[in-house]
């Protein structure tokens, strides 16, 4: 009978540590707070900003997975909401603007843009606290034409802007911080506009090489410090304030994991963001690589 019982005893504790091993874990052995599954957008900043929320989660405990260059909102925001995706690194005026509609509710003010994103998200998606740090358009010339016309602003164009080309995404006709508030607004009428992609290499080119004087870029870009060019000054405010802000499903990524979540964002810079698609953009390195330097600077520990 004291064998029996001795087996008996030696298998229940076999059992509890099958359980055990069952739950996940998030490294280390420690069981795991949560799965939370980030995705990211089609463009550099947004896979480094994925990789940093998702390595301060690891650090805090959670179990976290990536699916990176999604695509657009289009892609993006359906996976949020079909819980495919549990977080992503969204910006507050861009993504109000996606989630309204195009009805030009964004303001100068990024506290003001997450709150009234929070009122169009679907039900059971969050935008959390925005970070300092900020993305927007920037309407951008080389040094040299900046010296050329003795532009600062972009109301400095309107006596010259017949004779340049204008170079942006496909959808900046209309849209009020793209070509249609420089029409509407500034009153600026280009000699040409030219579609180009969304801030990307195709834009840049078009304006290394003289196919457009004038571009629209994101005002993080790595490219517009390292090849010298001016971000005029947008004198009329038609550009509103898009500030970094995680959008989540609060059924994956609860009140805890939230606070790790503002945290990251309350420490992230716009210097930062330029710095790193610095690294990203001209230096061609990997963004888990610049993510991972920016957490252990910020005392997490980059895995």
């Amino acid at each position: 009978m004291h064998r029996i019982a001795s087996r008996a005893v030696l298998a229940a504790i076999l059992g509890l540590s099958l359980v055990a091993s069952a739950c996940g874990s998030s490294g280390g052995g420690s069981p795991s707070r949560g799965q939370v599954t980030i995705g990211a957008q089609s463009f550099s900043e947004n896979a480094t900003l994925a990789y940093i929320y998702g390595g301060a989660l690891k650090d805090d405990g959670y179990t976290v997975s990536y699916r990176l260059n999604l695509g657009t909102r289009a892609v993006v925001a359906p996976a949020l909401e079909r819980g495919d995706i549990s977080l992503y690194p969204g910006y507050t005026a861009s993504d109000l603007e996606f989630y309204d509609q195009k009805k030009g509710l964004a303001t100068q003010d990024a506290r003001t843009n997450a709150r009234l994103l929070n009122t169009y998200l679907p039900r059971g998606l969050k935008a959390l606290t925005p970070s300092p740090a900020t993305d927007e358009n920037a309407f951008v010339v080389t040094g040299e034409t900046a010296a050329r016309y003795h532009l600062k602003t972009v109301s400095d164009l309107k006596p010259i802007a017949d004779q340049l080309v204008f170079g942006g995404p496909p959808d900046c006709p209309g849209r009020g911080d793209c070509l249609g508030g420089l029409e509407r607004t500034y009153g600026l009428h280009f000699k040409a506009f030219r579609a180009l992609d969304l801030g990307g290499p195709a834009t840049v080119g078009a304006l290394q090489h003289g196919d457009i004087q004038v571009a629209l870029l994101f005002s993080t870009d790595g490219t517009i410090a390292a090849n010298h060019w001016t971000v005029l000054q947008d004198d009329e405010h038609i550009v509103a304030a898009d500030d970094v802000v995680p959008i989540v499903r609060t059924a994956a990524v609860g009140s805890e994991a939230q606070r790790v979540l503002d945290r990251v964002s309350a420490r992230l810079t716009t210097a930062d963001l330029t710095a790193m698609n610095a690294q990203t953009d001209i230096a061609k390195r990997d963004p888990q690589d610049v993510a991972a330097d920016w957490l252990r600077r910020h005392g997490y520990k980059a895995s």
